[in-house]
């Protein structure tokens, strides 16, 4: 608990170090807090389960979403299985997510199947990095099982600046697409359109009651500015917390910063209650 309320991340990064590109790194450590990487991973670059637990209940986290990624044009690979002994650590507090790429994964919806079927909470796809888009037909497949199971899609809206990125991937009218395909899917806009895309991103948020904003990578003193053309309090409804850890500071602190914009009576909403009931489980 943070302040007396449920805190939840629904973003977070935790992969064995030996499977990203050097990139991955140089970014953990230069918006990560200083020393958190020696802290977390052992010397030979896989994630100590019991660290990064007390570490997250040290700083309030109730529960954390722990992404995977597979990448080879821009991060490398943040395998889904390599998740799981995270999560034996504390499934309460660990959940995994799922990730696929149409470039990789064939059949689609069976990989995607494995992995919810290993208790992931919702699909995260990553045009930007994977290189593609998410309208490709390739991925209907997978928006199919999604609908049937009832889980969520997140999709990476927003700009990237690690090398191999396509960031005209992270168009959300790509996202309009798949929607008027799969009326009944629920998405999360990871990254909330970050770069140039905060108008649409707010738009569809606050036009379909099945689409979230996610703040990961976004500093809570810049909202304001990036949504100024909407009425914050209005569009905090559709606010889930989401950090891109390691790449923050502090949790509490950024937690904080942004309850300090909105109002008290939406702070428990944007901290927790959206991630509940938006994702698989929580």
């Amino acid at each position: 608990m943070l302040d007396g309320q449920r805190l939840i991340d629904a973003h977070v990064h935790v992969p064995v170090l030996g499977s990203v590109k050097p990139a991955w790194m140089d970014w953990a450590r230069r918006f990560g807090r200083s020393g958190i990487v020696e802290e977390i991973w052992a010397s030979d670059g896989t994630p100590r389960p019991a660290a990064l637990d007390r570490l997250f209940a040290d700083e309030g986290v109730d529960t954390a979403l722990l992404f995977c990624e597979y990448s080879p044009l821009a991060t490398g690979y943040q395998h889904f299985d390599d998740l799981l002994p995270l999560v034996e650590q504390n499934p309460v507090r660990f959940r995994p997510v799922a990730n696929v790429n149409p470039h990789l994964h064939h059949p689609i919806a069976a990989e995607l199947t494995r992995q919810l079927d290993l208790g992931a909470a919702a699909l995260k796809l990553h045009p930007v990095h994977g290189g593609f888009r998410v309208s490709d037909a390739a991925l209907y497949p997978a928006y199919a099982v999604l609908v049937e199971r009832g889980v969520p899609l997140i999709v990476h809206c927003g700009t990237s600046s690690f090398p191999g990125s396509t960031n005209a991937n992270a168009d959300p009218v790509f996202v309009d697409t798949v929607l008027r395909d799969f009326p009944a899917l629920t998405v999360v806009l990871a990254h909330g359109g970050r770069g140039w895309w905060y108008d649409a991103a707010a738009f569809l948020a606050l036009a379909r009651e099945n689409v979230w904003i996610e703040l990961s990578g976004l500093p809570p003193k810049r909202l304001p500015e990036y949504y100024a053309r909407f009425d914050l309090a209005r569009l905090s409804r559709k606010w889930i917390y989401g950090t891109d850890w390691p790449g923050v500071p502090g949790q509490a602190e950024n937690a904080r910063a942004i309850a300090s914009l909105i109002p008290d009576d939406m702070v428990p909403l944007v901290w927790s209650q959206n991630a509940s009931r938006v994702y698989v489980g929580l």
